[in-house]
């Protein structure tokens, strides 16, 4: 099982649904947070530490990262979904940007269980 961090801002609309999409995935533990010192959940040492690959939803959050985070970072993939802050918690379109484009990036089945 690979571990996932979904990161966005706020962790309150993207990063969440990415969570609650994945989570129960057979091959995946997922988990998400944001970059913001607003953020529901702020992305910690124990986040970067725990995952095994981290999909960010924008540029700047992987530059935020790579600013906070340097050294912890390196040999852990960070991949930029590139899905702006256009779309509320569990929105139908975020929920098929994420199904289209996770599965490739993670190697798996591109069917996640609700």
């Amino acid at each position: 099982m690979r571990n996932v961090l979904f990161i966005c801002s706020r962790n309150q609309w993207r990063s969440p649904t990415a969570e609650q999409l994945w989570r129960r995935h057979p091959l995946i533990a997922a988990r998400s947070a944001g970059t913001s010192p607003n953020a529901r959940h702020r992305v910690s040492v124990d986040d970067i530490d725990w995952a095994d690959v981290i999909l960010v939803m924008e540029e700047k959050h992987k530059s935020r990262l790579v600013a906070e985070f340097t050294r912890m970072l390196e040999g852990k993939p960070i991949h930029v979904l590139d899905i702006p802050d256009d779309y509320k918690y569990m929105d139908a379109e975020l929920v098929e940007e994420l199904q289209r484009s996770v599965p490739s990036i993670l190697g798996i089945d591109g069917h996640p269980h609700p």
